[in-house]
Formats: C-alpha cells, structure tokens, sequence
C-alpha cells in the first residue's frame, strides 16, 4: 500500500514537472515573440500640406534614419500631389476615408472630422505617450481646445506662438535714398507712399514702383486695415472686440475707415493698382524684383526675398514698421497664439496612435532641439570654423523632417540665427521686436469653426471679399458698406455672431 503511494507520489511529481517546464518555455517564447514586436520598427504616416523646397525622403534618407533609431518610429511623409489644391485634397481624403496616420488639418477641417466622429480623443494618451507634448503646451492652450469639441475632449495638439510671426514691412533703404523719416501718423504715411511713386527710390530711371500691394481678395495688406484696429489674419476679418463685445472685424467701423483709406491709395496709385489680380508668385516677384517699398508678411522668411533683391540692389535693407497713429483708432497688429490646430490623430488611425505620438514627443522634447534645428551633417548643414552653419535649401535635396510647432522668443532667436547670414540677423530681430510691440492677442483667437456651420459663405468671407474688392476699386462708392454690414447679418452673420459670443464666454 505504501509501495502504491510512492508510485503515485512519483509519477504525480514528475506531471508536474513536465506542465512546468511547458510553461517556462511558452513564457520564454512569448517573451522572445514579444521582444521580437518590440524590436520591429512602426511606420507612421504624417501628412502635411504647403512645404517648402525639396524632395519627399525615403526609408534610407539618413534624416528618417535617425529619427527611427531614436524613437523606432519611421516617419513616412506625405504631402499633396503637384499642382492639386490642399484644402480640396485633404476634403477628399476625408471623403475615401483614406487617412495618414497624423494629419496636420487646414481650412477648419478638423471640425468637419471632429463632427463626424473622426477624430481620436487624446486626454488620456498624451501624458503616457507624449509627456513633453503634454507639458510643453501651456494649460491655457488645452483649455482653448477643449472649447472646440462637443464633448470638451481634446482631439487635436494646437500651435503655439509665444511672438508675432508676421510684421508691417518696410524698405528701410528706399526711405534713407529720399532723405526721410520712418512715418508716425496716417498723414506721413500717405507722404512716404507718395516720395516711393514718384522720385524713384529703387534708381532705376523708371516710375514702376509700387508704393504698397497686396493679393487677390485684399489679402495680405493686412498693415493698411492694423492702423485702424482691424483684426485681420492673412486679409480676412477676424473676431475681436467691438462696441463692448466680440464682433466680426468686418462689419465694425473700423474696417469702414480702413477701406475708405485704402480706395484713397488705390485711387491715388498708391496701391498697386493689380492688388485684386496678384496671385502669390506674382505678389513675391514684385516685391522680390525691389518694385514694393511697404507690405504685409513673415519675417522669418525674408531671406530669398533680401537675396532676390540685392541681385539688384545690393544695399536693400528691410525694416519693421511700427503702426502709423491714426486719430480716433488705436492700431495693432493682429496675433493668434494659441488653440489653432497642428496636428489631429483620425480615429481610423487608432492602432498606430501611440506610435504616431512617439513621433510627435520626439519632435517636442527639448534635448532633440539641435538635431531639429541643425538636422544631419552634409545633409541639413555642415560646420564652418567650428560652428553649425544651415545648408540653403534645394529643389534637389530631401526635406528636413519636423512636426514642432512651438514658437517663443528664444526659439525664433535661433531661428533667425540659422536661417540669416550673420550681418542680417539684427535686422531681423529688430523687425520681431517692433513688430511685438505692436500685436496684440485677438479675443477670437482659438475660436473653432463650428460657429459658421450652415453658412459657408460666412465662414468664407465671400461677401466681405466682393464689396470690399469692388468699393476699392471705385466701381462702388463707400456707402455700399452700410448695405453690406445689412446684407451680412441677414445672411447668417447675426446667428454666427450669437454663437461667437455663447463660445466667448465659456472660453474666458
């Protein structure tokens, strides 16, 4: 019986370990299993529209290379087809459901992906997956993006930008060749335009210069509507505060004064008389060929500019100009900080989220600050006297990647540093600084776009744009913007205004 015992007592043991030895090696293989998926590298599709010069890199550029060592992630980067329109391409994707793994959204369609359920919420992904993202964009941020959405969810990572990043230009050299002053009233502003037509200031023999311009629409002379406290962003009207409450820029009185001023110059040939025809290359040939002495844009990218013009004039020089004071109106130049979108994880993209926020965290976190600004050796730059220099960009050579879009004071410094050569960057830096002291944060800013749904033509500024095109040109006499103002609250403008102002004062 005993004998018996310790028979079963044996084989009972060595079941036991055999189902033990089965598991160990089921956990080792597991084990080795997940550290192979571990050890295999993601690839996160990243779309984005309006790039610069350069080729889309591939699997082997050394600059993808990188990033994928550092973070396992390979940053496949996607961008519209030539010659097609971003906002149209991008609908389009959103109508096949055909989705990148990270998008970077333009023309509000993030609330059209938003409303439809679209959009990944990230409240709880950015602090695991992302912590510098999550720590590096300010609260107030967040908070502006939480207004957006139905739920109060965050559903995409905004822009933020600490200083202005577009300024009131000016030909500092074209002032100095006529003996003048930087203008500090409408009156003298008038005068300067008047010395830029008519006494040559670019010395060629020639009456061809446009005193100031702009593009098709009224866009980018944002600098003529800012002396008359307009809101504008890139030449359309934007929300701020007028008559004690947030109103669109628009229909206020100060946008009646600013057009009135500005058919003024149109009529006098003091603005270029093909504004309402310019399209963007032709606008930048303008300027870039020395024909404009005052217009609208960014700083930051004043380099091809200055080195197109100095072909001809080797002594241009370009000045911030501060706002000309104009009685009765208190003039600013219109900054949105915070609360745009910059990037939006669709919810078809889920499975790869965390390894599309990787991505992104790399881009934020500030120890990879050199490498996003200098980028790879021989490739993005290359050292001079010990120093990185930026190597200028190619319609041969790959992009560099990016996806920060954190703007303060001090990162602009480096920019400018990198971007300008040594005995340019002061100008630049005293252009950010008069043009910071004259900007000021817009009340609408961070407003999302839900507010014009139903009225696309609001939204649009379709009706801002013809009466304002055809009171400038003459062909309307200024009491149409009364009729105008009627027209825009009839068609919608006075239930968006409702919402703007519900939205307002959640938002504060």
């Amino acid at each position: 019986m005993i004998r018996n015992y310790y028979f079963y007592f044996l084989l009972f043991s060595m079941w036991m370990l055999f189902l033990l030895l089965l598991t160990a090696c089921s956990d080792s293989d597991d084990a080795a299993s997940q550290d192979e998926k571990d050890n295999e590298s993601a690839t996160v599709s990243v779309f984005k529209s309006h790039l610069g010069k350069g080729t889309i890199p591939d699997s082997d550029d050394p600059h993808v290379k990188y990033v994928k060592e550092k973070t396992g992630v390979e940053y496949e980067l996607q961008t519209t087809p030539p010659g097609s329109d971003p906002g149209e391409y991008i609908n389009l994707m959103i109508a096949s459901k055909d989705f990148p793994d990270i998008l970077r959204p333009i023309g509000g369609v993030e609330q059209t992906i938003i409303s439809q359920g679209g959009a990944l919420a990230l409240d709880d992904l950015l602090p695991k997956y992302a912590p510098n993202v999550w720590e590096r964009i300010p609260e107030e941020a967040w908070d502006i993006v939480r207004t957006v959405s139905p739920d109060g969810k965050i559903y995409y990572v905004p822009q933020v930008y600490l200083v202005p990043s577009r300024a009131a230009l000016l030909r500092q050299d074209w002032l100095e060749e006529l003996g003048m002053e930087m203008p500090q009233t409408l009156e003298e502003y008038k005068e300067m335009l008047i010395a830029f037509r008519d006494k040559d200031p670019n010395g060629n023999g020639q009456q061809d210069e446009l005193p100031t311009t702009g593009r098709e629409f009224g866009r980018w002379m944002d600098h003529l509507f800012a002396m008359f406290g307009v809101a504008m962003w890139e030449g359309y009207p934007e929300w701020d505060i007028y008559n004690g409450e947030i109103n669109y820029a628009g229909t206020s009185e100060n946008m009646k004064a600013a057009i009135e001023f500005i058919r003024e110059l149109y009529e006098e040939e003091l603005l270029d008389n093909e504004t309402f025809l310019n399209k963007g290359d032709v606008w930048q040939a303008k300027v870039n060929n020395n024909l404009v002495g005052s217009w609208y844009h960014l700083p930051a990218k004043l380099n091809d500019k200055l080195t197109a013009m100095r072909e001809e004039a080797p002594n241009a020089y370009v000045s911030g100009m501060q706002l000309p004071e104009v009685e009765g109106f208190e003039g600013f130049i219109t900054q949105k900080s915070m609360g745009l979108p910059e990037w939006l994880i669709p919810k078809a993209s889920e499975e790869n989220a965390i390894n599309a926020l990787k991505l992104l965290d790399f881009f934020y976190n500030p120890d990879n600050a050199d490498f996003i600004q200098y980028g790879i050796e021989g490739v993005q730059h290359e050292v001079v006297a010990g120093e990185k220099v930026l190597l200028p960009a190619t319609d041969e050579t790959p992009l560099a990647l990016g996806m920060l879009n954190f703007q303060t004071k001090e990162s602009m410094d480096i920019r400018i540093e990198n971007s300008f050569p040594e005995e340019d960057q002061q100008m630049i830096k005293d252009i950010f600084e008069v043009t910071t002291a004259d900007a000021r944060r817009i009340a609408g800013d961070g407003m999302p776009s839900t507010v014009y749904e139903g009225y696309p033509d609001i939204q649009s500024h379709k009706l801002f744009q013809e009466y304002l095109t055809k009171i400038v040109i003459g062909e309307w006499s200024i009491d149409k913007f009364d009729e105008f103002v009627e027209k825009w609250h009839q068609s919608g403008g006075k239930e968006v205004t409702k919402r703007v102002q519900e939205w307002y004062e959640t938002a504060k």
